[in-house]
C-alpha cells in the first residue's frame, strides 16, 4: 500500500494502528497536522490491500468449518442506513467473510455466502429470516463442489442436493425496552440433536446461540470509528465501511493477539485467529501486514480475431525468408504501434 506515497513509512503504520483501534480521522488530522483526505486515502488503501491480503490466504485456504456464526451489524451514516454481514468460525475465532450493503435482503447473504464458499461448515447458527436460510441451504449444496460439476451430466439427480452434514439453525431474539424477552431456535435443515453435538465439539455451547459473534460485533463497532452508535463522524461513504470492514478485520485475524486462544491453543503463548487457523505461523505485526506482497492474477493473452491490418502506401519489412524490395525508399517496421523508420 505503499506505492506512490510520499510521507515516512513510519508515520503511515502509525495512522493505520490508530485507525484500525477505533481513532476517528478528526482526531488523528488535529494531531498530526495531516489533511483530512489524506488519512482517508490512507485508510482505504489499507483496506483494499487487506482485502487482497484475506482473499490470498484466508479465502483460498480450505478451512475445516465445524461452527460458523453469522450476523448483520445496522450502520448509521450521515445519508443512508447500511448493513454490514459478518461471518466467523468459532473454534479458532477466524473472521472468514463480510460485506456491506445498502439493504438487508437475499443479496446481503448471497455476497456473504460467495466468499465462504470454499469451506464446508457443519453448523451454521445464524439470526434472521427464514427466506435468508433457505438461500443459506441453497447455495451449500452439492452443485458448489467440483465433483457434482463434472459429473453433472451423469449424475443430473445430485444437482441442488443439500450436504447432508449440513446443520442451519436460527436464533430470533424478540426485545422490549431494550431487553431481551424470548428467544426462538428453530433449525432450518438438518437435526437439532446433530446441531448440539456439533456445538460441543467446537466448544460452542451447548444450544443454538449466536454468543460469540455478536461479541465480535462488538469488537467491530468499538475498532470501526464510524460503527458507533451515537457519534459525530458517521460514515458518508459506502466504500469507507467496505475498506474499514477490511481494515479491521485483517488486523483482527493476524495481528491481534486473542486471550482464549492463546489459553486453548499454545497454551499461555500469543496466538491470534490466523495462527489458531494455522494460517500463519506467528503474531504479525501492522508493518508486516501492510508490506505483504500478493502474487498477481496470471496473466492470460488476449486472442486477436480478424486479419492483420494492412498500412496503406508504407513498404513493411520483408519477413524471414523474403528478399527486400528493390525501391530506394526505406524499410517501415511497425513494432507494438510504434513508426519505426
Amino acid at each position: 500500500m505503499f506505492e506512490g506515497l510520499r510521507k515516512p513509512i513510519e508515520l503511515i503504520v502509525i495512522i493505520v494502528i490508530l485507525l484500525s483501534y477505533g481513532c476517528p480521522v478528526q482526531a488523528i488530522v488535529q494531531a498530526f497536522g495531516l489533511d483530512e483526505r489524506t488519512v482517508a486515502e490512507w485508510r482505504d488503501r489499507a483496506g483494499q490491500h487487506c482485502q487482497r491480503v484475506h482473499e490470498a490466504i484466508v479465502e483460498q485456504r480450505q478451512l475445516d468449518l465445524v461452527h460458523v456464526q453469522a450476523d448483520e451489524i445496522r450502520v448509521k451514516g450521515r445519508t443512508m442506513i447500511a448493513w454490514m454481514g459478518l461471518a466467523m468460525m468459532v473454534s479458532t475465532r477466524l473472521w472468514v467473510a463480510g460485506t456491506v450493503s445498502l439493504s438487508r435482503d437475499k443479496g446481503l447473504a448471497d455476497a456473504r455466502l460467495a466468499t465462504g464458499a470454499p469451506s464446508r461448515p457443519k453448523a451454521a447458527p445464524a439470526p434472521g429470516l427464514n427466506r435468508r436460510v433457505e438461500r443459506v441451504s441453497g447455495e451449500h449444496s452439492t452443485s458448489l463442489s467440483r465433483e457434482s460439476q463434472s459429473h453433472a451430466r451423469s449424475r443430473p439427480s445430485v444437482r441442488g442436493r443439500v450436504w447432508p452434514d449440513l446443520q442451519i439453525g436460527t436464533v430470533i431474539k424478540r426485545t422490549e425496552k431494550k431487553r431481551v424477552v424470548e428467544i426462538t431456535r428453530t433449525m432450518a435443515h438438518g437435526c437439532l440433536e446433530r446441531a448440539e453435538h456439533l456445538l460441543q465439539l467446537s466448544r460452542g455451547g451447548e444450544v443454538l446461540n449466536t454468543a460469540f459473534i455478536e461479541r465480535f460485533n462488538g469488537t467491530f463497532r468499538e475498532r470501526l470509528a464510524s460503527l458507533t452508535r451515537k457519534s459525530r463522524h458517521a460514515a458518508a461513504r459506502w466504500q469507507a465501511l467496505h475498506t474499514g470492514m477490511y481494515l479491521i478485520g485483517c488486523t483482527y485475524n493476524f495481528c491481534v493477539i486473542h486471550q482464549e486462544l492463546s489459553k486453548e491453543k499454545h497454551w499461555g503463548q500469543p496466538c491470534t485467529p490466523a495462527m489458531a487457523s494455522e494460517l500463519t505461523d506467528h503474531v504479525w505485526s501492522f508493518g508486516e501486514l501492510l508490506r505483504y506482497k500478493v502474487a498477481p492474477a496470471p496473466w492470460i493473452e488476449t486472442k486477436r480475431r480478424g486479419r492483420r491490418p494492412k498500412q496503406a502506401g508504407l513498404p513493411v519489412a520483408p519477413t524471414k525468408g523474403q528478399s527486400r524490395p528493390s525501391s530506394s525508399r526505406p524499410l517501415v517496421r511497425l513494432r507494438k504501434g510504434v513508426l519505426c523508420v
